[in-house]
């Protein structure tokens, strides 16, 4: 998720009014709300989009003999999203960005 969609959503649920805020914090409630796209990428997924956006034209390759972690790492969304809050930043662009962002500041 990229980093101006993570402020983003923090400012959309402080800005909430405070009835509807004070809902989702209440005593009965898990004063939860995931902040994600909703969608799930795999490490294979991941690498290949790492690799395509800093020009690596090598090989990938995975060791299938080791663990591979967790199997999903996707966030339930659905509170934020009822609320009528969504990223608006796609993965690959947020990480294109990220690395232009990166190059700029290390004098790559």
């Amino acid at each position: 998720m990229y980093s101006l969609d993570i402020g983003d959503a923090i400012a959309f649920l402080l800005g909430l009014p405070d009835s509807e805020f004070d809902a989702l914090t209440a005593p009965d409630t898990a004063p939860l709300i995931n902040v994600g796209v909703g969608k799930d990428v795999t490490i294979l997924e991941l690498a290949q989009l790492v690799k395509a956006v800093v020009g690596y034209e090598g090989d990938l390759v995975f060791d299938t003999t080791k663990p591979d972690g967790t199997p999903r790492k996707l966030l339930d969304v659905t509170r934020l999203h009822t609320l009528g809050w969504k990223a608006k930043t796609a993965f690959g662009a947020g990480l294109q960005a990220t690395y232009q962002d990166f190059l700029r500041h290390h004098n790559c």
